[in-house]
């Protein structure tokens, strides 16, 4: 008998219990997750706008709304084994999920690109390089762990997860000493004021197209305790901390990225070592999920996606790196109702139980579920507030509604037809 090979990434199926992972494992892979640079630059922006006080309310509010929308997810994916393009198969539709496929994976090759050139232009100015040289080659680094998968993704973070979390505290520390102490930071004024509701919007908005695509990773878990609870810890540590190093950066020394703190500092090995795990264990994970989306829209193997995607997003850093705020507004408008309308397709419309994937025929496309993206996305631009917070509440009522709708006329016509 041949013995059948097994898709150790799960690209087009469920992860079976003998591949799935304890709490350390997850629990590091989650958190190198959430250990991103981009965060620390929203961090900054923060740190900015508000007192340190407001700052730290606006940042548990924020992680306590990424916590909640991604903990739910983590269980619909520990339970299912289902990655987030996998599991919009049920609310979208076998060939209307490539819609949610495609926009989550162009995402995430942005933020790669992005994560590409921030650790490209610290590089080039300490060592003096040509800038296109380090692109490529740290962009090659980063698409290798991607391509050979949840293993090396688990691997660099057992490595990297420690090294960033000391060496970030030290120098935030050192930063705040040279500020007075912890009474000047609290009692730090800032010069331009930023609203509470524009504050949590940055907060959300600097890892809701993560957020969103935490089934990718959460599937792999042994159990629904480890899987939900590794990822608030990691929303509530790892995003914390960066947008604590970054809003801490920012007022001592007007520099949000914890790196560009520790050039200051004159620690300039610790400076670029921290700098390129920090943006590796994210970036990494970025392709991976960019992988499992077009694998889902093209049917070919999530490794061989895996290169050209990291190809592009290399190919493309520079001007991904130059319009960063634009793509932050594209991920507040755009990402948010997909996770909604998978939340509300398991638990309202399919009771918290879904048929198991190989078993089930799915339909073509879900008009109710691509309506109610729109609408979450319209909501997002013209509702005044928090606009992820926005999209997602007009995502789940319009998907709820129509659904209804379209269901009830359909048993109808049925009747009808009878």
């Amino acid at each position: 008998m041949v013995k059948k090979s097994v898709d150790q990434d799960f690209a087009l199926e469920a992860v079976t219990e003998s591949h799935r992972r304890g709490f350390w494992k997850m629990f590091m892979l989650m958190v190198g997750f959430t250990f991103f640079s981009a965060s620390m630059l929203a961090g900054g922006t923060l740190g900015q706008g508000l007192t340190f006080s407001q700052f730290i309310v606006t940042v548990l509010i924020g992680n306590l709304l990424l916590g909640a929308y991604t903990g739910v997810l983590s269980y619909i994916a520990s339970k299912t084994g289902l990655s987030t393009h996998l599991l919009t198969r049920y609310s979208f539709g076998k060939q209307g999920s490539y819609l949610p496929s495609f926009l989550l994976s162009i995402t995430q090759i942005g933020w790669f690109g992005v994560g590409v050139m921030m650790f490209a232009l610290p590089f080039q100015k300490v060592t003096g390089l040509d800038i296109w040289p380090i692109i490529i080659v740290s962009g090659l680094l980063m698409t290798a762990t991607a391509y050979f998968g949840i293993k090396a993704l688990t691997a660099l973070s057992f490595i990297a997860v420690p090294a960033i979390a000391i060496l970030g505290s030290v120098t935030s520390t050192r930063a705040v000493g040279s500020m007075g102490g912890l009474e000047e930071l609290m009692a730090y004024q800032p010069v331009e004021t930023l609203g509470i509701a524009a504050a949590i919007s940055v907060c959300l908005g600097s890892f809701i197209s993560g957020g969103t695509l935490t089934p990718d990773f959460a599937r792999f878990a042994k159990s629904k305790k480890i899987a939900v609870s590794t990822t608030l810890m990691a929303f509530f540590l790892g995003n914390s901390l960066m947008f604590l190093f970054g809003a801490i950066g920012t007022i001592s020394t007007g520099q949000a990225d914890i790196s560009e703190v520790m050039f200051t500092q004159g620690l300039i090995i610790p400076a670029l070592i921290i700098l390129g795990l920090n943006i590796w264990t994210t970036n990494d994970n970025s392709l991976y999920a960019s992988g499992l989306g077009f694998s889902n829209i093209t049917k070919l193997p999530k490794k061989m996606l895996v290169i050209i995607n990291g190809i592009i997003g290399t190919l493309l850093a520079m001007w991904l790196y130059n319009n960063f705020m634009s793509w932050l507004g594209f991920l507040n408008m755009t990402l948010p109702p997909i996770g909604a309308i998978l939340i509300v397709d398991y638990f309202v419309r399919s009771k918290g139980s879904y048929e198991v994937f190989q078993n089930r025929t799915f339909s073509s496309v879900r008009i109710q579920a691509i309506a109610a993206w729109a609408i979450g996305v319209l909501c997002a631009v013209f509702i005044p507030g928090i606009s992820p917070l926005n999209s997602l509440l007009g995502a789940t009522v319009s998907y709820i509604i129509l659904d209804k709708i379209l269901e009830k006329n359909r048993e109808q016509m049925m009747k009808k037809a009878g």
